[in-house]
C-alpha cells in the first residue's frame, strides 16, 4: 500500500475531494466545496504528471482563490431576494382562517388553508364558521384574531 500510494497521486486527491463533498452536504455553508475544488486541481495536477509539493500548490492556490473570490459571489447570489421574506410557518401570519370549533383565550381548532390547527384568540370567543385572521404563531397554536368585517359588535 505504501508503495502504491506515490505512484497513484490522484487517488489521495480524489478521497480527498469525495471528503469535501460530504461535509459540504452536511454543513451547506459553501466552504467545504471550494476546498473540493482545490482538491480537484490538485487532481488534475497529479494526471499531468506535478511533483507532490506542486499538486499541494495548486490545491492551496485553487482553494484560497475560490473561497476569496467564488463563494462570495455564491453566497449573493443564494440570499438574493428581500430580506423580509417569509417561509415556512411565518407565512401564515396574516392568512385567513376558518373556525372549525369555537376560539377562545383557552384553545380551539381553524382551518388554515387546508389544514386544521389549534388556535387560541386574542380577544374574546369566536363562533364556529366565523372567519379570522392569524396574527402569530406560537409553536404548534396559532393565534388568531377576528376579521374586521365579521367582529361581533
Amino acid at each position: 500500500m505504501i508503495e502504491w500510494l506515490p505512484e497513484n497521486l490522484w487517488a489521495l486527491w480524489l478521497t480527498l475531494f469525495l471528503m469535501f463533498a460530504v461535509v459540504e452536504m452536511l454543513t451547506l455553508d459553501l466552504f467545504f466545496i471550494m476546498l473540493g475544488g482545490g482538491a480537484l486541481a490538485g487532481l488534475v495536477a497529479a494526471f499531468a504528471g506535478a511533483d507532490f509539493g506542486l499538486q499541494i500548490v495548486a490545491f492551496c492556490v485553487v482553494s484560497l482563490l475560490m473561497i476569496g473570490f467564488v463563494r462570495p459571489v455564491a453566497l449573493k447570489h443564494l440570499h438574493k431576494g428581500p430580506a423580509d421574506r417569509r417561509s415556512n410557518v411565518e407565512r401564515l401570519i396574516g392568512e385567513s382562517a376558518l373556525v372549525m370549533e369555537s376560539v377562545s383565550e383557552n384553545g380551539g381548532l381553524v382551518k388554515i388553508g387546508g389544514d386544521v390547527w389549534s388556535a387560541r384568540s386574542e380577544t374574546g370567543v369566536l363562533a364556529p364558521g366565523q372567519h379570522a385572521i392569524v396574527s402569530a404563531i406560537d409553536g404548534a397554536t396559532a393565534v388568531v384574531a377576528p376579521e374586521p368585517e365579521t367582529a361581533i359588535q
